[in-house]
C-alpha cells in the first residue's frame, strides 16, 4: 500500500515537473521569464525550457498588427459637434518587446490619450468642409506624433485612418437640404436655358417662315404685275387704248375676287361692291391716288432742296466771316 502511494506521489510530482518546465509559446508571439520576480529572458514561437519553480511566465507579448478604433468628439472652427472614428494600426517591434512589457503599462489607454489630444488640435483649425476634405491630413498628423511618442515604448504605428467623420444630426439635415437646394437650382438653370434654347428657336422658325411668306407674296406681286403687263400689250395689240385695258382688268379681277368669295363655305359676311361701274369707281380712286401720291413726292423733294440750299448758304456765310 505504501509503495502504490509512492508512486502516485512520483507521478503527481513527475507531472508537475514536466508540465513546470515545459511550455509552448504561439507564432507571432513572445514570452516574458523572470525568476524570482526579475527579467531572466524571452522566448519566442515552438517548444521552450524553464525551471521549475524557480522560474515563471510573466506575461505573453502579441507580435501581430493590431487595429484600436478610437472615437473623439470634438469641435470644429464653424462651431460644429462631430464625432471622428480613428482606427490606429500598430505592432511590438520584436528587438523592444522588454520596453513594450515593462515600461507601458496600458498601451491601449497610452495611444487613445494622443489620438484624443492630436485630433481635438487639428479639427478646431478647420471649418466642417474641410474636416472631410483634408480627413488624410487628420491621419497623418496622428501618426506623425503617435510615431514620436510611441517609438520609444517599443511601438510601430504602421498606419492611422479616419474612417467616420458624424456630425450631429441637425446639422447633416442642414447639409443636405442645402444639397437639394443647390441641385433644384442648377436643375431649374438648366429647365430655363432649355425653355430659352425653345423660344429662340420658335422665334428664329417664325422669323424664316415670315421671310419666306414675304418672299412668296413679292414674287407674287412680281407675276402678278408681269401678267398685266403681257394683259395690256395684247389688249393694246387689238386697238384697245391703255385706260381701257386698265379698266377691264380691274373688273375682271374685281369679279374673280367675288367669285372666290362666294366659293368658300365658311367665309365671314364681307360687303363689296358689285355694280358695273364698281371696277371704274375703283380705277379711278386708284389713279387718283397714285397722282395725289406723286404729287406730295414732288412737294417734298422741292422742299428738301430749298432746306439743303439754305444750310449750304449759311455755311458760306460763316466761311467768310473767318
Amino acid at each position: 500500500m505504501g509503495q502504490i502511494i509512492f508512486i502516485v506521489v512520483l507521478v503527481i510530482i513527475a507531472f508537475f515537473v514536466l508540465t513546470g518546465t515545459f511550455f509552448t509559446v504561439k507564432q507571432q508571439t513572445a514570452a516574458i521569464i523572470e525568476r524570482f520576480g526579475k527579467f531572466t529572458s524571452m522566448r519566442h514561437s515552438g517548444l521552450q525550457l524553464k525551471i521549475p519553480v524557480i522560474d515563471r511566465i510573466a506575461g505573453r507579448i502579441n507580435l501581430k498588427i493590431q487595429q484600436l478604433d478610437v472615437i473623439v468628439e470634438t469641435k470644429t472652427k464653424d462651431d460644429v459637434f462631430v464625432r471622428l472614428k480613428i482606427s490606429v494600426q500598430f505592432q511590438v517591434r520584436r528587438e523592444k518587446v522588454y520596453d513594450a512589457f515593462y515600461r507601458l503599462q496600458n498601451p491601449h489607454d497610452q495611444i487613445t490619450a494622443y489620438v484624443f489630444d492630436v485630433v481635438r488640435a487639428e479639427v478646431p483649425k478647420m471649418k466642417l468642409d474641410y474636416v472631410f476634405e483634408k480627413k488624410d491630413n487628420i491621419a497623418i498628423a496622428v501618426k506623425g506624433e503617435l510615431n514620436d511618442a510611441m517609438m520609444d515604448y517599443g511601438y510601430d504605428i504602421i498606419k492611422t485612418l479616419v474612417t467616420d467623420i458624424d456630425p450631429d444630426v441637425q446639422v447633416k439635415a442642414a447639409m443636405n437640404r442645402i444639397n437639394a437646394s443647390e441641385r433644384e437650382k442648377t436643375a431649374a438653370e438648366y429647365e430655363a436655358e432649355a425653355e430659352r434654347i425653345k423660344i429662340v428657336a420658335k422665334a428664329r422658325a417664325e422669323a424664316e417662315s415670315k421671310r419666306l411668306q414675304g418672299q412668296g407674296i413679292a414674287d407674287q406681286r412680281r407675276e402678278i404685275a408681269r401678267g398685266l403687263e403681257e394683259s395690256v400689250d395684247v389688249l393694246n395689240n387689238v386697238g384697245i387704248n391703255s385706260q381701257e385695258a386698265s379698266a377691264l382688268i380691274v373688273v375682271t379681277q374685281h369679279y374673280d375676287t367675288l367669285q372666290s368669295i362666294g366659293e368658300a363655305t365658311q367665309s365671314n359676311l364681307i360687303l363689296l361692291p358689285n355694280s358695273p361701274q364698281a371696277g371704274s369707281d375703283m380705277l379711278n380712286n386708284m389713279i387718283a391716288s397714285f397722282t395725289a401720291s406723286a404729287q406730295i413726292g414732288e412737294q417734298m423733294k422741292k422742299t428738301n432742296k430749298e432746306i439743303e440750299a439754305k444750310k449750304n448758304n449759311d455755311a458760306d456765310g460763316l466761311q467768310d466771316e473767318d
